[in-house]
């Protein structure tokens, strides 16, 4: 099997969480500079065996696609383009953010780390990822 590989699209940075190769663990891989995310992820796949790209869909409450859609769609045209042998699977990722949150309050993490979006992204990127597996 290969590693499914899932990221959480921002402005700024992106978070990128990874399973393992059985595909039974969601891992915080790292957090990336968003104009650095295509060159990143050609890196990453050129040394693991990745079979999916699981990315995050923002949505409002009613279901409909939060605005942040717009500047993630032109992201996913490109990585069509650059990295074609790769499919690509959205997941709603509403609360994930908040939820991330929450997981780095549950975790004892102090304020000062809890400040740290970086980490807010990686973490949102893992949960992403284990909704995907859970509901594969």
């Amino acid at each position: 099997m290969a590693r499914v590989l899932a990221i959480d699209y921002g402005i700024k940075r992106t978070g990128i969480a990874v399973t393992d190769e059985l595909q039974i663990i969601a891992s915080g891989l790292t957090t990336v500079d968003t104009g650095e995310l295509l060159t990143f992820l050609k890196n990453y796949i050129s040394k693991e065996n990745v079979e999916l790209f699981v990315i995050g869909k923002p949505k409002q409450m009613n279901n409909t696609d939060s605005e942040s859609e717009s500047l993630i769609q032109p992201f996913i045209n490109q990585l069509i383009k650059e990295i074609p042998s790769v499919p690509i699977q959205r997941i709603d990722e509403r609360f994930t953010s908040k939820m991330a949150f929450q997981t780095m309050i549950d975790s004892g993490l102090k304020k000062k780390q809890r400040r740290n979006k970086a980490l807010v992204d990686e973490i949102s990127a893992t949960i992403i990822l284990q909704s995907y597996l859970y509901n594969k």
